[in-house]
């Protein structure tokens, strides 16, 4: 909006995470920055992160890049009339000027329940309460973070006419569902099960490994170099089940061949135990391919009642599940796929930069 003097109203959003190109909070930033370049705006935008992986942008957008001695020596934000942080996290922009308004994003508290140790937990509440604390509006990416957030309200102190309000992630989805790759995988025309994520006890990937033990599917885990007990764990029970031909791990590759490995996937199953959204489920539904769930924190939002849900781990119920799955789906294969497409839609950047600025004109009204 303007203001008295004919100028637009400055907003600054903290895109820090794009260091992490690949992280799903670095996407989010993607999406958010393409949304707000094709919408007309009454707004003049300030990006903060590395230079270098801030999307190009049609409109001129103005760019502080990030430098590493910020968190000591923070940025003057004198001139902006709001701010907005993009996750619970953010080690930058605390402190809040007079007459300023402040947005945070909370993509979970996942550290209230994973068994983290006292101290790790000490550590990140000091931290979200850094975020939060000043906010005038704290935005959740679901409705199963909202609802988390407010039964853990008591582990915060907030201002008193805070706005909590549910923005899902929005998604840049490709233009095609055609692909090709230039890798010769040993699986493509067999009937593969996708799985995209890190290998984590929370991913629950290990689900998948009983699941194809009992049936004749190969299982592709698309995930990042990183090393982990669990993944040890993961490997060992590969060889213990005698699995070592059927499960490909592929690491750290692009957004064009992870397309390519979703085009031509039988389904996407994701047992995860604990997800604030969940983007590689709706990227699958966006190939109109089955996808199957847990029934845990944000997933059924997600998947709706399109998607097939597993109730326990158990390997003879997983294996009902997907059987059940694969014949109600192949049963009306086309239709079913086309409504998997448009409910994954509904999950677009555009949808998600409409309602951040609708937020940021209430705020700065």
């Amino acid at each position: 909006m303007k203001s008295l003097t004919g100028m637009k109203k400055k907003i600054l959003i903290d895109a820090e995470r794009l260091k992490y190109p690949k992280s799903g909070i670095a996407n989010v930033c993607v999406s958010l920055i393409k949304g707000l370049d094709e919408k007309p705006s009454d707004f003049e935008y300030t990006f903060y992160g590395p230079k270098k992986n801030i999307p190009q942008t049609k409109k001129n957008f103005n760019i502080i890049n990030w430098k590493f001695w910020q968190k000591k020596f923070s940025i003057n934000t004198q001139s902006f009339s709001l701010i907005h942080t993009a996750h619970q996290l953010s080690k930058y922009f605390h402190i809040v000027k007079k007459g300023q308004k402040k947005v945070v994003t909370l993509h979970d508290l996942n550290f209230l329940h994973d068994g983290s140790s006292e101290q790790k937990v000490k550590k990140y509440t000091k931290l979200v309460q850094k975020n939060i604390g000043n906010a005038d509006a704290i935005v959740c990416i679901s409705e199963f973070v909202k609802e988390d957030f407010l039964k853990n309200r008591k582990f915060f102190t907030l201002k008193n006419n805070v706005k909590v309000k549910v923005i899902y992630n929005g998604l840049v989805f490709p233009v095609t569902t055609e692909f090709t790759s230039e890798h010769t995988y040993g699986f493509i025309g067999k009937k593969y099960i996708l799985n995209i994520g890190v290998l984590f006890p929370k991913k629950n990937q290990e689900a998948l490994l009983d699941l194809i033990s009992k049936n004749d599917r190969h299982l592709v885990l698309v995930t990042s170099s990183a090393k982990s007990a669990y993944k040890e764990r993961f490997l060992e029970k590969i060889k213990i089940l005698g699995l070592e031909g059927k499960v490909h791990i592929l690491e750290n590759i692009d957004n064009n061949e992870k397309y390519f490995l979703l085009q031509h996937c039988e389904s996407y199953c994701h047992p995860s135990l604990a997800e604030g959204f969940g983007i590689p489920p709706v990227e699958a539904m966006y190939f109109g391919k089955p996808v199957f769930l847990s029934k845990l924190t944000s997933l059924p939002e997600i998947g709706g009642d399109l998607a097939f849900y597993f109730d326990d781990f158990s390997v003879e119920h997983m294996q009902q599940v997907y059987a059940y799955g694969m014949q109600t789906y192949g049963s009306r294969t086309a239709e079913y796929a086309l409504q998997l497409k448009q409910r994954a839609i509904k999950f677009g950047y555009l949808e998600m930069a409409g309602a951040y600025e609708k937020l940021y004109n209430e705020l700065l009204n």
